[in-house]
């Protein structure tokens, strides 16, 4: 591969999306059983994450006009300038790792380095924690889950990698996807790579039932007058209603996330109601909303607002690319309606019209279209489509198995999405092991307690749980 690559149209559309109060980075943690070696994930990380040139390059912006942005590899790169060493305060539980991601989430990456930072918590409980961030630019969600599975091992005693890294990866390449967890898999046998194929199988396919239909999107995409007719609506739709959760954005963040929700009790839920998975947190999600309007004395009667979705627009054949390629869709959230099974239904029907939609593929194209304009205009056409929505809502099949890094086992994975434009409230659902999280991000200026709503979600969940056990009764 050459020293320098141009980056895609959407690549460039999400570098140039960065502003103060809404960076456009994509935040995660990884939380351990014991305490990270630090030397073995910097091991680890020199062997299979810089296995992907990305890592190494750094973004240059043009000095001719109209010439395009693009990566070049970091003549200076060094490893340990992406790699923090960190402990927290006592008594050093969720609170203080939550107090952390915040102010990360509000600290802008080096833009003169590669666009990625990992800082090691080595006393997270009684265990420890990776924090990671990286620009959106580098890859979206659905990558970023196969660059994962690339890091990691399905057994504890995988050896870690030793000897000089040979950086033979190539771009344009596929990378090696899951090459820890499929060399463990190979000492264990022929069962472990059956184990290992319906686990990638059931990432790509179950897991959270993620809104994708990569030929069928694709095809949309060039659907002549349907297209046109598509990208009018998107275009031509009305703002948001000013709510709580509109205003003037400022700098500092603040993040929460759920404790870990057992995957066969949302099943449960979707086997009495027919609802899907994705349904199920979305509808109790929406009901946390309400909740924390209603207890802020809001008017909720009739109010619908949207959130934006994006979906993932990859073919099984471009899975472990990096780069974006996502379109979005518009879902409007039912915060009007109070009583949780009628606002599932309402919920399900939406979703379900919008799986037929075209507007996932126009998304793709709008994003693409904006990466080509000069960085004032798109600004303008970021802000034109935030002032659209009130939240962005992403969901991630992660891996449906426990898996291992550095001879670890991680515990739980939370990720959190940027937000473009003027948009104050991101919320992310990911599954893992079978288990699913929820995640919410709020500029902390409108929203100083997202921990609220989370609590408000839980009570949702619960009653829906309720039906389940009356169900059975």
């Amino acid at each position: 591969m050459s020293r320098v690559m141009p980056l895609s149209n959407i690549d460039a559309a999400w570098l140039h999306m960065d502003d103060p109060t809404n960076l456009m980075m994509v935040t995660g943690i990884l939380t351990f059983e014991n305490r990270v070696d630090f030397d073995s994930l910097k091991a680890i990380l020199e062997h299979r994450l810089l296995a992907f040139d990305r890592f190494r390059m750094r973004v240059v912006e043009p000095k001719v006009p109209f010439m395009p942005t693009f990566w070049e590899k970091d003549p200076l790169f060094d490893i340990n300038s992406h790699l923090h060493l960190v402990g927290l305060p006592e008594p050093a539980g969720q609170k203080e790792l939550q107090d952390m991601v915040s102010d990360l989430l509000s600290t802008p990456l080096d833009p003169s380095k590669p666009l990625w930072q990992i800082h090691v918590v080595d006393n997270y409980k009684e265990g420890g924690a990776l924090i990671i961030r990286l620009h959106h630019s580098i890859a979206d969600g659905m990558a970023l889950i196969f660059v994962l599975l690339s890091l990691t091992d399905m057994t504890p005693d995988a050896p870690i990698p030793d000897g000089e890294p040979v950086y033979k990866q190539r771009e344009s390449q596929r990378p090696p996807l899951l090459s820890g967890a499929l060399k463990a898999a190979l000492k264990k046998g022929k069962s472990n790579v059956k184990k290992l194929r319906r686990a990638s199988k059931r990432l790509l396919a179950e897991s959270l039932e993620v809104l994708v239909n990569p030929a069928h999107a694709l095809e949309l995409t060039f659907d002549g007058s349907d297209h046109v007719y598509a990208a009018g609506r998107l275009v031509l739709r009305g703002n948001d209603p000013q709510t709580i959760f509109k205003g003037d954005l400022g700098v500092a963040k603040r993040a929460a996330w759920s404790r870990p929700l057992p995957l066969k009790d949302i099943k449960a839920i979707k086997k009495v109601t027919g609802a899907t998975v994705n349904d199920i947190l979305t509808s109790a999600m929406t009901g946390g909303l309400r909740r924390y309007m209603l207890a802020r004395g809001e008017e909720v009667s009739g109010v619908n607002f949207r959130a934006a979705i994006p979906i993932n627009m990859r073919s099984p054949e471009e899975m472990g690319t990096l780069g974006n390629k996502f379109g979005l869709l518009f879902l409007d959230l039912p915060v009007g309606v109070a009583d949780p099974l009628e606002r599932l239904v309402v919920v399900h029907e939406r979703m379900d019209a919008l799986k037929h939609s075209k507007e996932g593929a126009v998304g793709l194209v709008v994003l693409n279209g904006m990466g080509m304009t000069p960085v004032e205009i798109q600004r303008n056409l970021v802000g034109m489509f935030a002032a659209k929505i009130t939240a962005v809502m992403t969901n991630v099949p992660g891996p449906p198995i426990p898996l291992y890094l550095a001879g670890n086992k991680i515990e739980d994975i939370m990720f959190w999405v940027p937000q473009s434009g003027r948009v104050a409230l991101g919320i992310s659902i990911l599954s893992y092991a079978n288990k699913v999280y929820l995640g919410v991000v709020t500029d902390e200026g409108i929203v100083p307690d997202p921990e609220t709503i989370i609590e408000g979600f839980y009570q949702e969940y619960d009653d829906l749980m309720e039906l389940v056990a009356l169900t059975e009764g």
